[in-house]
């Protein structure tokens, strides 16, 4: 009984958070965020089930806030009721670098303006979080957007339909670009 009712128990990301998407960032394929919208403002970033990280099984090596030689996000510090003292980032400021085993590298965006308020330095010791709890420990930053734009951030997000529509259209176009490579007799091999 108690286990039929855990099952069908919505998870505290789903019951507390709306989720937010922006696909293909800067314009790179599947390279997707998730942004989880919290009822008092906050934004918690994070990569989105469809992202490259997630997918095929790739092995992180590291992850990095060192954005450039002058900027790093490990050295923002917020102190105060109103969070003074927080980078203030723009939707298409990096947060973070993820390094993979086999040298691909991927830079994570805010994807909605705000002030920085935390990143998530346990994925610097154990960056394997980003892939086994993306939405949870695993997450990359929290945002507070400003008072009088939390309303419109979310203008160029997308919503968890809308996200799912793309993901499935997106499935569609690989089978049939796979579809078409396997019969078409000039990209088959030899033996």
């Amino acid at each position: 009984m108690a286990a039929a009712a855990a099952r069908t128990c919505p998870s505290v990301v789903d019951r507390y958070f709306t989720r937010w998407y922006k696909t293909d960032v800067k314009g790179k394929p599947c390279e997707d965020h998730c942004i989880l919208q919290h009822s008092n403002r906050i934004c918690v970033i994070t990569v989105a089930e469809s992202h490259p990280v997630l997918q095929s099984a790739k092995k992180i090596k590291s992850v990095s806030y060192q954005i450039s030689a002058n900027c790093s996000r490990l050295q923002n510090k917020v102190s105060g009721k109103s969070k003074r003292g927080g980078q203030f980032l723009t939707e298409l400021a990096p947060l973070c670098r993820i390094m993979c085993e086999n040298g691909e590298e991927y830079t994570i965006y805010s994807c909605i303006r705000g002030r920085l308020l935390e990143v998530n330095e346990n994925i610097l010791q154990n960056p394997s979080l980003l892939q086994e709890k993306p939405s949870t420990e695993g997450y990359i930053a929290i945002v507070l957007p400003k008072f009088e734009e939390s309303k419109s951030i979310t203008q160029d997000l997308i919503n968890q339909e809308m996200y799912e529509d793309i993901i499935f259209k997106r499935d569609i176009l690989a089978a049939e670009q796979l579809n078409t490579d396997t019969s078409d007799p000039a990209t088959l091999s030899v033996v």
